[in-house]
């Protein structure tokens, strides 16, 4: 069976990363854009790394430029854009695809795993959210509506498990 711990995206310098590091701790991959309409929950995605990054919660952003054309920077640029006005201090990986032929593996197992409304597989846009358990299996599919605030619930289930 897989887990998110079979993965390497890369890092913004395009060099692979281990999800192994993140072994035992509760994920939250999140596809990101700086220029959506939802580019606003960089907040609530940074609150809850500050609020259970000591308690065991791993926030991961990825840009995505699909939807909209809404990640056109570079990594530089993303990830300057991400701490100067939301004060994003989790790990961004690199901008990456997550549909389509050049989708990333991770995404790929994600949306396998997880699928959206009516058992569709795509993602429909940005800042769809994955919350994975702490043995690195899919435990649910949130919306991009769906705010970071909402799913503290189950992030502290998740925890307690």
């Amino acid at each position: 069976m897989s887990t998110i711990y079979d993965f390497h995206p890369a890092l913004p310098d395009n060099t692979p990363a281990s999800l192994e590091q993140y072994r035992g701790k509760v994920a939250l991959i999140v596809n990101t854009a700086s220029k959506c309409g939802f580019t606003p929950q960089y907040h609530g995605l940074e609150n809850i790394h500050r609020q259970f990054k000591d308690k065991g919660v791993a926030v991961l952003g990825f840009p995505c430029n699909q939807f909209g054309g809404q990640e056109p920077g570079s990594a530089e640029e993303i990830g300057a854009f991400c701490e100067k006005n939301y004060g994003v201090s989790f790990p961004l990986f690199a901008k990456i695809d997550v549909n389509g032929d050049k989708a990333d593996p991770l995404f790929t197992y994600l949306k396998g795993e997880a699928p959206g409304l009516l058992g569709s597989k795509a993602i429909k846009w940005n800042f769809t959210k994955f919350l994975v358990r702490k043995d690195g299996t899919v435990f649910k599919r949130y919306a991009p509506a769906t705010k970071p605030e909402e799913m503290v619930t189950d992030i502290e289930k998740l925890l307690a498990e």
